[in-house]
């Protein structure tokens, strides 16, 4: 697993990585009632928006911190949103994305350094 800046966790799985919010953002959002993913099929790049998710405190966009593909949504998100503060780095993710490059997720923070990260907030 690695980590954003932004705080979005992504999960390589071959070529398809899966991408959600790690359990800092899901507490610092509090309660989450809304969540929009994108469609299957989106175009997505670096950096771009990706999600949005809304809480009880505000309104958040979810980045892709990997270019290429939505090849799948969490559908169940919809209907269960409190799944992103329940399992913010399980089940509770976005989108599965198919990576056009590889290289990106190897320059994304591993678990040691995003912790190190957190401490500097």
């Amino acid at each position: 697993m690695r980590f954003t800046k932004d705080h979005e966790w992504v999960s390589l799985d071959g070529d398809v990585a899966t991408v959600g919010i790690t359990a800092y953002a899901a507490e610092q959002l509090g309660d989450v009632v809304f969540v929009e993913t994108p469609d299957v099929g989106k175009a997505v790049k670096s950096g771009e928006g990706l999600a949005v998710v809304e809480s009880v405190k505000a309104a958040s966009d979810v980045y892709a911190p990997l270019s290429g593909e939505v090849v799948e949504a969490n559908g169940a998100l919809g209907e269960a949103p409190e799944t992103v503060n329940a399992e913010p780095e399980a089940g509770g993710w976005f989108a599965k994305i198919k990576v056009a490059d590889k290289a990106e997720y190897e320059s994304l923070m591993d678990r040691a350094a995003y912790d190190a990260f957190l401490e500097t907030l």
